[in-house]
């Protein structure tokens, strides 16, 4: 897929690995289910945050906002951005404003806050019901299978970071 046909017809996007000091990951698990788009009730709901960017907004900037939007954390470190774009494709029946998929970048971020700041409901949108912290290669068995490659990829990139964080702890 050439870079032309990711910026015309896939809806661009950014995801937050957060990483606490000890490099867990966190995972949110969204509101309602996955029902619009074929899959079982209450499956694969936990994901990491994600969403939207706006046009002209920066990349980071739209980062640590969705962060800010899903989770209420703003005591994040950005680390590092994702080289490039992941892109996955919608379900077949599943439209968003007529875009065929979602092209991301990644932002891996430092949660340097207390607990006590994750609030799900900061937000008027609420987009998880429940969080937690756990590891990264959890990720592709948690999220919906047509995010999986997507999910598989940042496995692999930023084991890695994970690790090093790891061994600053």
């Amino acid at each position: 897929m050439g870079q032309a046909d990711l910026l015309k017809r896939f809806r661009p996007n950014v995801g937050v690995i957060l990483f606490d000091r000890i490099g867990r990951v966190f995972y949110g698990r969204r509101v309602g289910d996955f029902s619009e788009v074929g899959e079982d009730r209450g499956e694969y709901r936990w994901q990491m945050p994600q969403g939207g960017v706006d046009a002209d907004e920066d990349i980071a900037a739209a980062a640590f906002r969705e962060l800010k939007e899903e989770t209420g954390v703003v005591s994040a470190r950005l680390l590092m951005l994702s080289p490039g774009w992941l892109a996955y494709d919608f379900p077949a029946h599943y439209k968003k404003k007529g875009w065929k998929g979602q092209r991301q970048k990644w932002a891996a971020m430092l949660f340097e806050g207390d607990e006590a700041e994750i609030d799900l409901a900061a937000d008027d949108h609420q987009e998880f019901d429940d969080w937690r912290w756990g590891e990264l290669e959890e990720a592709p068995e948690l999220i919906v299978p047509f995010k999986r490659d997507v999910y598989k990829e940042l496995v692999r990139g930023f084991l890695p970071l994970r690790d090093f964080l790891r061994a600053q702890s």
